[in-house]
C-alpha cells in the first residue's frame, strides 16, 4: 500500500493530483494529511480502514498542504482556524468531487478529504443488498402518499445513499420533490434542492416553512438534528406531504424513542410514522479469494438460535492482489419496521419501553440487524468477523443491562417468536444467553474450554466460564484555473472526527454535515 513519490524531481502539483486520482481508483472513501514532528503522514481509508499510503518529508510538508488548500480555494494565509472547501475536476480521465477540511493541531495542519462517490445512489434502490422481504416493506412504505419514512444509523452508515436511491425511485413527471440539505451532497435532475444556510438564517426548520408553501408531493430533510425541525417535519408529513428523513440512531425501537426524546407530540408521531430503516455497513468479502471453512460450535449456536438454521460451514475471508485483506467493497446490513396499527396504539397509549419492545420486534415481521447481517454471512458477502465487529462480543463474566449485544438478543427473541410461532427455539438448552425471563444462563454449554473461537474478530478463546459482552458503541495532470472548482463556505459544511467502534477501529469518518 505505501507509494514512495519523487519529491526533488517530480512537482507538488503533480505528486497532489496523482494521490487524489490513485485514491479514488482504489475505492477509498478519505484521505489523510497527518503532521508528525519530521514528516507528513498520508493515510487512505478503504472499506472502512484507514492503510497509511505515504510519507511526505518535513521540508516539502507545507508546499503539500498548500497545494490541497490552493485548489481547493481556501485560504492559504491562514492556518489557525479550520477551514472547509471542495474541488469538482476531471483528471486522468476520472471525475472527482472532493469535500476537503483542514484543521489546526498542535504540530501544524490536519487535512481531510472526503471522496464522494454516488455510484451506488444511481443505481438504484434494488442494488443496494436490500433482502426480498425488507425490499418489499420498502416499497410499500415509499408508496403512501404522506407519512414520514426515516433512515437511521451512525455517521457514515450510508443514509445518505439509501435517501439519493429513495428519491430517485420517486422522481417521476407527475412529484414536485423538495429537499433541504447541508451540504447538497449530490444533484439530481427533476428535484428542487435547497441549500441550507444558517449564516443568513436559512436554517432546516425555516426552509420547511416555505417549502410547504411550494405545493410540494415529497419533502426531504437531510437531517433531523433537533426539535423544531422533528416537529414540523411530522406535521408536515400529517397535512398530505411524504418526508424522508435520517437520524442518528442504532435501531427502530432507538428511533421511536429518540423521536419521543425531542418532545414530537405521541399522538403527533402514532399517526405520521410510517416506517423507519436502520442500517450499518460491513466489509463485502472478495469474490476472488472468499473461501468455506467449517464453522465452530460457537458459530453454530449463534446461526441455530439466531436464524433458526444448522450451518456447518461459512464464507471467511483470504486475501489476494484483488481486494485489501480478502475485502473488497462494503455491504449495507438492515433492519426495516413498517409501522403496524398496534405500535400507533401503543404510542398514543405512552405504553413502555417493554412494550414497545414486545410490539416492534415481537408484533411485526420484522428482521433484526443482527438476523439479517448472519443471512449474509450464510449468503457469502460478508464474515462472521465482521458482524461481530457490528455487534462487539467480549470475553466477559456477564452482559450488563444496557449492553447492544443484549438488546440485540431480546430484540432478535422477540422476533423469532413471532415467525415461528408454531415451535419453541427458545428453550434454556439451545438459548444464546437469556433464558425466559432475560437472566444470564451458564455457557458451558456453548462453548467448550478447548474450542477456539476462530470466527471472531479478536480471536478470543472461550472457556466453560466464557461468557459474552458487548461493549456499548453508542451512545499528474495539474489543475488549471478553468478546473471547475467549487468552494463551500465553513458555515455550510463542518468536520467532526468520529470514532465509530473504537476497539475494532473501523470506521473513523469525517461527516460533513
Amino acid at each position: 500500500m505505501m507509494r514512495t513519490f519523487d519529491f526533488q524531481k517530480t512537482p507538488i502539483v503533480d505528486i497532489v493530483n496523482e494521490i487524489l486520482v490513485d485514491a479514488t481508483k482504489k475505492g477509498a472513501s478519505d484521505i489523510h494529511f497527518d503532521p508528525y514532528v519530521d514528516h507528513l503522514l498520508i493515510r487512505v481509508r478503504i472499506d472502512g480502514i484507514l492503510h497509511d499510503y505515504a510519507k511526505v518529508p518535513q521540508e516539502m510538508r507545507d508546499y503539500l498542504i498548500t497545494r490541497v488548500k490552493t485548489v481547493a480555494r481556501m485560504n492559504i494565509t491562514e492556518s489557525r482556524l479550520p477551514q472547509d472547501g471542495a474541488i469538482k475536476a476531471s483528471l486522468q480521465g476520472v471525475e472527482l468531487d472532493l469535500r476537503v477540511s483542514s484543521l489546526p493541531v498542535s504540530l501544524g495542519e490536519k487535512i481531510v478529504i472526503r471522496i464522494l462517490d454516488y455510484s451506488m445512489s444511481l443505481a438504484g434502490l434494488g442494488e443496494l443488498d436490500f433482502s426480498e422481504e425488507n425490499y418489499k416493506k420498502v416499497l410499500e412504505m415509499i408508496s403512501v402518499p404522506n407519512g414520514i419514512i426515516l433512515v437511521t444509523g451512525a455517521t457514515g452508515s450510508g443514509k445518505s445513499t439509501t435517501v439519493y436511491s429513495i428519491l430517485q425511485h420517486l422522481n417521476t413527471s407527475s412529484t414536485n420533490i423538495i429537499t433541504v440539505e447541508d451540504p447538497i451532497e449530490m444533484d439530481i435532475a427533476g428535484i428542487n434542492q435547497v441549500q441550507a444556510n444558517s449564516k443568513i438564517g436559512l436554517d432546516f426548520a425555516t426552509a420547511l416553512r416555505s417549502i410547504l408553501r411550494q405545493d410540494p408531493n415529497i419533502i426531504m430533510i437531510g437531517e433531523i438534528r433537533d426539535t423544531e425541525t422533528a416537529r414540523i417535519a411530522v406535521r408536515a408529513s400529517i397535512t398530505g406531504h411524504l418526508v424522508l428523513s435520517t437520524l442518528h440512531t442504532n435501531t427502530s425501537l432507538n428511533t421511536i424513542e429518540r423521536l419521543i426524546d425531542m418532545d414530537v407530540q405521541k399522538y403527533l408521531l402514532s399517526s405520521a410514522l410510517e416506517g423507519v430503516i436502520s442500517q450499518k455497513l460491513a466489509r463485502r468479502l472478495c469474490e476472488h479469494c472468499k473461501e468455506k471453512r467449517k464453522a465452530t460450535s460457537y458459530e453454530k449456536k449463534i446461526f441455530k438460535t439466531v436464524l433458526g438454521k444448522d450451518i456447518d460451514e461459512i464464507w471467511d475471508a483470504e486475501g489476494c492482489e484483488h481486494c485489501h485483506d480478502g475485502y473488497k467493497g462494503r455491504i449495507p446490513i438492515h433492519e426495516v419496521l413498517k409501522i403496524t396499527q398496534e405500535i400507533r396504539d401503543a404510542l398514543g397509549e405512552d405504553a413502555e419501553k417493554e412494550k414497545f419492545r414486545d410490539l416492534v420486534y415481537g408484533g411485526s415481521d420484522v428482521i433484526t440487524l443482527l438476523q439479517d447481517g448472519l443471512q449474509k454471512v450464510v449468503d457469502g458477502k460478508t464474515s462472521f468477523e465482521e458482524i461481530l465487529k457490528l455487534i462487539e462480543l467480549e470475553d466477559e463474566d456477564q452482559i450488563s443491562h444496557d449492553t447492544s449485544l443484549k438488546e440485540a438478543i431480546l430484540e432478535t427473541k422477540a422476533a423469532l417468536s413471532y415467525q415461528n410461532k408454531s415451535r419453541n427455539e427458545f428453550t434454556k438448552d439451545e438459548n444464546i444467553g437469556i433464558n425466559n425471563n432475560t437472566d444470564l444462563i451458564d455457557y458451558a454449554n456453548i462453548v467448550n474450554s478447548d474450542t477456539q473461537t476462530s470466527g471472531l474478530g479478536n480471536n478470543e478463546s472461550f472457556t466453560n466460564n466464557s461468557t459474552i459482552q458487548n461493549i456499548d458503541s453508542n451512545n499528474n495532470i495539474p489543475i488549471s484555473t478553468d478546473s471547475i472548482v467549487q468552494n463551500v463556505t465553513s458555515e455550510n459544511v463542518t468536520n467532526d472526527a468520529v470514532i465509530q467502534n473504537t476497539q475494532d477501529n473501523i470506521e473513523v469518518l469525517s461527516d460533513i454535515n
